[in-house]
């Protein structure tokens, strides 16, 4: 572990301090909390009472944000406040110290001389800064200091964005880039990009230029911000946000920051005149209309209608106008290439729009590419990790045909209709693409560069892949039917190494060709390997039951059909369970219902950190029939204290009941889903090596699979009766509906152990049996029956 944390013989990162208690700050430390860093929290003494009152009153804040910067609300205990007045000295304990505070380079110089005599001889320093020159910077930076300082650049939220960029020095040690490199991949989970000190860096410095270049566009060719959005959200791989909802996200005055940093610093680029923030949306900044966190900016809500921003009249009109059909159906061509091109000859503004917003974001980058990063590589994954588009600016341009687009931009080049007359660099034209097999392209260096070689990264089996790079190799299939694959991945040695089970179904929902393909998983694993390990290279790990394949035995009322599925279901969970070698789930992103089910029988979970686990049935109307209730019944009778059995109950039935879900892998723990002994990791491309890595640690130790219990305790009746008063409770203070109530009690009884006395010894096949019963009891009722077409139809719960 230490290797892996400390290349080249670095120190070891095991305690942080973090300086700037402000919005960013706090944030970095509750990440850092995350992922149980001991982490001391700065800031300035407060002018009353306590001294450390600043910190303090940021960590309560901590709590209350949304989405919360913190796993859970105990994790702010791994924080300790502090301040500049008293404590410096406290800075000898740390290993990092990460600099968050405002943006200015005179307050920073005097925080770095205050600081320097109180700084481990090891310790790295890193300013956390979205725009400043890090040259400028380390200039201010004690000499002894300097080799081991840089720019380090965490998105906001720091728990939810995967990307960080790492800015050199020129006298930066090799060591300490590498150190806080591997740090922060593997402890923190982050993408990490190594960026060249330039301002706003790679990732702010390509994305709000396609902002500025969209809002350019979008006056010229007479777009609405509404249709802006539609066309260059989701149409175009890009998030929901788009580009004006993004802009509301940020907030308008960030944005506006980020701009004026451009304005300032990049006189000299070719695209200077694009770098100004419009009047309309200084106007609002005027206004105190930020965006979301003012509940008013691009866009606003009045009541439950949508308004927006109409420049040209300076108000807020009804928003809500999508793109024109004709341009829609272009951006369904399937070829990258054709849809472009289709794009291209069309005369309609919106397809013209579109175009001459790609073509002005290739031809920046491929003039820029020389003097902001590295190679083409690091451009591509800061904008997918930092702006959430599915392919980087260089993948879009290959997918579409290098030349092709290349000989488009210069003849826009030539016709003037681009945002500068700057010609295209001659590598352009000289190459086919800038990523293949043997690296990405360096325009600095004029060659292919490959990926990092440093130790962490030996942990990341699959990691994410460009378009163009050798295609992922999965290993030689050992079983496949037309739901899942079993195989065993190539790094494995003479088939004892441990297989691995991916499903291959939309969402990785579960019907019957999964729950077949996972029992003879189970045996082929028992009869030629250590174990198995349950793992898919894309997010969610499971949506759970695939309710479309009930779809045929539903509509016929083959209610025998859709019993026996269930039969199988739990047959399966058992199987996972009771194998002979261990099974263990490496999870990431939803495991709901039946995925949850799966997860909760598996011999050990390795869970990613942000994977959101829970039994959501009762928002289609029925109960966990997959073991579910089953598993949280024999937990309560293991974990009941006195004899208490309710008394740990009431938990795990109130999740079930409620559809709680663990919005990360700890809550999910906390609620029962996930055990204690069950592994979070903070990068999930580290799932598939950790996970098989406990098949061989549990196959090492002799793994013998657990006993089924002979019997076990049950709440029985008067348990069911005590959970009963507390929905009738819900019921009449108007909580829940009266089919949550008839719903709720089903699964009441279900997990108390059904019609039996308190104490009543049964063993798991009773309760499965109850399961069936009361599963299919539900699935015969017309209000769950419209529960699930809700579901079918619309991707959300109906509440009925």
């Amino acid at each position: 572990m230490t290797a892996v944390l400390s290349p080249k013989g670095a120190a070891p990162i095991r305690r942080v301090a973090v300086l700037g208690a402000g919005v960013m700050g706090a944030q970095i430390a509750a990440h850092l909390a995350n992922a149980s860093i001991p982490t001391i929290l700065f800031d300035l003494p407060a002018p009353q009472g306590d001294p450390n009152g600043i910190v303090l009153k940021a960590l309560e804040n901590l709590k209350k944000l949304k989405p919360a910067p913190l796993m859970s609300a105990g994790r702010v205990d791994a924080i300790e406040a502090a301040n500049y007045g008293s404590d410096l000295a406290r800075l000898a304990e740390c290993d990092l110290v990460i600099e968050a505070i405002a943006e200015r380079l005179d307050w920073k110089a005097d925080l770095y001389a205050k600081i320097a005599p109180h700084l481990a001889p090891h310790a790295i320093l890193a300013s956390n800064t979205s725009g400043l020159s890090i040259e400028s910077l380390a200039a201010s930076v004690p000499a002894e200091v300097r080799p081991r300082f840089c720019g380090i650049h965490f998105f906001n939220p720091p728990r939810y964005m995967y990307l960080v960029e790492l800015i050199a020095t020129q006298g930066s040690q090799a060591d300490t880039l590498d150190a806080l490199e591997s740090f922060l991949t593997m402890r923190l989970g982050k993408g990490v990009v190594r960026a060249k000190d330039t301002p706003n860096f790679i990732a702010n410095r390509i994305g709000v230029f396609s902002m500025l270049a969209t809002i350019h566009h979008a006056q010229a060719f007479g777009i609405r911000f509404d249709v802006v959005d539609d066309l260059t959200g989701p149409r175009l791989g890009r998030p929901k946000s788009a580009t004006f909802r993004t802009a509301d996200v940020v907030g308008l005055d960030t944005f506006a920051h980020v701009v004026k940093t451009m304005t300032d610093t990049l006189g000299n680029d070719p695209w200077h005149g694009l770098f100004k923030t419009p009047d309309w949306l200084q106007g609002l900044i005027a206004n105190g209309a930020l965006g979301q966190k003012t509940k008013a900016g691009i866009y606003k809500k009045n009541g439950k209608e949508l308004l927006m921003l109409d420049p040209s009249a300076g108000e807020y009109i009804p928003a809500g106008q999508k793109a024109s059909d004709a341009v829609k159906a272009l951006l369904k061509i399937e070829d990258p290439a054709a849809r472009l091109a289709a794009l291209r000859a069309s005369e309609l503004p919106e397809a013209q729009f579109l175009w001459a917003c790609l073509r002005d974001v290739w031809h920046y980058i491929a003039v820029q590419l020389e003097h902001i990063a590295d190679n083409a590589r690091d451009v591509d994954f800061a904008i997918r990790w930092g702006f959430g588009w599915q392919q980087g600016p260089f993948e879009m341009w290959q997918a579409a045909g290098w030349q092709a687009v290349a000989a488009a931009i210069a003849a826009d080049i030539s016709a003037g209709k681009t945002l500068s007359a700057t010609p295209l660099p001659a590598w352009v034209m000289q190459r086919e693409g800038v990523h293949a097999a043997a690296g990405s392209y360096s325009a600095a260096a004029n060659t292919l560069q490959a990926r990092s070689n440093l130790p962490v990264y030996q942990r990341q089996l699959y990691p994410p892949r460009l378009l163009g790079e050798a295609a992922p190799d999965y290993g030689q299939t050992l079983y496949e039917n037309d739901s899942v694959r079993m195989w065993l991945p190539p790094t494995a040695t003479g088939g004892q190494d441990v297989p691995v089970l991916s499903f291959k179904t939309k969402a990785h929902c579960i019907g019957a060709g999964v729950l077949a393909g996972v029992q003879e998983a189970i045996k082929l694993a028992e009869q030629y390997h250590p174990g198995l390990v349950i793992w898919h290279p894309e997010a969610p790990f499971s949506v759970g039951a695939d309710l479309l394949s009930m779809g045929p035995a539903f509509m016929t009322g083959d209610f025998a059909a859709i019993e026996h599925m269930v039969a199988e279901f739990q047959a399966t969970s058992q199987a996972i369970k009771y194998a002979k070698v261990p099974v263990v789930g490496a999870a990431q992103g939803y495991a709901f219902g039946g995925g949850c089910e799966f997860l909760m029988h598996c011999a050990r979970v390795v869970a990613h950190v942000e994977t959101y686990i829970g039994l959501v049935e009762v928002g289609v109307g029925l109960l966990p029939a997959g073991g579910g209730c089953k598993e949280f019944a024999q937990r309560a009778a293991k974990l009941a204290r006195n004899g208490n059995i309710l008394e740990t109950l009431k938990d795990f039935y109130l999740a079930m009941a409620t559809a709680k879900v663990g919005t990360s892998a700890e809550e999910g723990q906390q609620i029962g889903y996930l055990r204690e002994s069950d592994i979070v990791v903070m990068n999930a491309n580290e799932l598939l090596y950790v996970a098989q890595a406990q098949v061989r640690a549990l196959a090492a130790s002799g793994y013998r699979a657990p006993m089924p219990p002979k019997a076990f305790p049950v709440a029985g009746r008067s348990g069911a009766a005590t959970i009963r008063g507390q929905l009738v409770n819900m019921l009449e203070g108007g909580f829940i509906s009266k089919y949550d109530f008839h719903i709720g009690m089903q699964i009441a009884e279900v997990v108390t152990g059904g019609d039996v006395e308190a104490g009543t010894l049964v063993n798991e096949d009773w309760i499965l049996k109850l399961e069936r019963e009361r599963f299919m009891g539900l699935l015969k009722k017309g209000k769950t029956q419209e529960r699930i077409m809700h579901m079918i139809e619309f991707n959300k719960p109906l509440r009925n």
